[in-house]
C-alpha cells in the first residue's frame, strides 16, 4: 500500500496538468488573501465572515471547481491500470484493497500538501491558520477524492470518467447548494448526503462528510474486488 500510495503520489508532482491545478491554487490562496482588505471595504460583512475573509478566494474555488480539478488528475487512476492490464502485475504482488487505499492516501497526501501550502501563503496576510476551516477544506477534498476513486472503479473506461468527472464537477455544486437551500420537501432530504449541508454550518457536523467519504470508499473495494481485470 505504502508502494503504490507513494508512485500515486509522485506521479501527480509530474504532470503538466497538476503543474497548472497548484498554479492555480495558489495564485486563487496569493490574491484573494492580498486583497481581502479591499473587499472587506466593499461589501457588509458580519464578525465571523470578515475574519474568513482571506479564504474565501480558495474556499469558492475548491467549492465549484475541486471536484473538477480532482477527476481532471485522477479520473482513471483505477481503470487505467485496469486498461493497460498493468492491474494484473499489481493484484499478484499485493491485495486490491492495499492498492485502492494506497491510491486514495497517494491522491490524499497531494491535495494535502497543495492545501497546507495555500493556507500557509494565506498566513502570511491573515497573520494566522484557521485551523477549523482547514479541516472543513481538507474534508471537502477527501469526499470529492473518494467520489472519483468510485467512479474510477465503475466505469472501466477511462475516457468515460473524464468526461463524467467534467458533468459531475460541473452539476455537483450547483445541484448541491440547490438541495440544501430549496424549500422542496421532496428532495431537501438528499441534502444530508451531501457535503455543502455540513460546510455551511459552524460547528463540527463536517466529520460526518469524513463518514460518507469511508461509505465510498468501502463500495469502491467492494466492487473492485469482484471485477475482473
Amino acid at each position: 500500500m505504502y508502494v503504490i500510495g507513494k508512485r500515486e503520489f509522485i506521479g501527480l508532482f509530474k504532470g503538466i496538468k497538476s503543474c497548472i491545478v497548484i498554479a492555480i491554487l495558489l495564485l486563487t490562496s496569493y490574491y484573494s488573501a492580498k486583497f481581502a482588505d479591499f473587499l472587506m471595504s466593499g461589501i457588509n460583512l458580519s464578525a465571523k465572515e470578515a475574519e474568513n475573509i482571506h479564504t474565501v478566494g480558495l474556499l469558492g474555488l475548491l467549492f465549484l471547481l475541486g471536484q473538477l480539478f480532482i477527476a481532471g488528475l485522477s479520473h482513471d487512476t483505477i481503470n487505467q491500470e485496469t486498461h493497460e492490464r498493468t492491474m494484473r502485475f499489481l493484484v499478484t504482488r499485493t491485495s486490491r484493497t492495499s492498492i485502492l487505499l494506497g491510491k486514495f492516501f497517494g491522491i490524499w497526501m497531494f491535495w494535502f500538501i497543495c492545501l497546507t501550502v495555500s493556507f500557509l501563503l494565506i498566513s502570511i496576510f491573515a497573520q494566522k491558520i484557521d485551523f477549523f476551516i482547514f479541516s472543513q477544506t481538507i474534508s471537502l477534498v477527501t469526499i470529492q477524492i473518494s467520489f472519483t476513486i468510485l467512479l474510477s472503479v465503475l466505469i472501466p473506461k477511462p475516457g468515460f470518467t473524464m468526461f463524467l468527472g467534467i458533468v459531475f464537477g460541473l452539476a455537483f455544486p450547483i445541484l448541491g447548494f440547490w438541495v440544501v437551500f430549496t424549500s422542496n420537501v421532496w428532495v431537501s432530504w438528499t441534502k444530508f448526503f451531501t457535503p455543502f449541508y455540513y460546510l455551511e454550518r459552524e460547528d463540527f457536523s463536517f466529520l460526518v462528510i469524513f463518514i460518507l467519504s469511508g461509505i465510498m470508499l468501502f463500495f469502491a473495494n467492494f466492487i473492485f474486488k469482484r471485477r475482473e481485470c
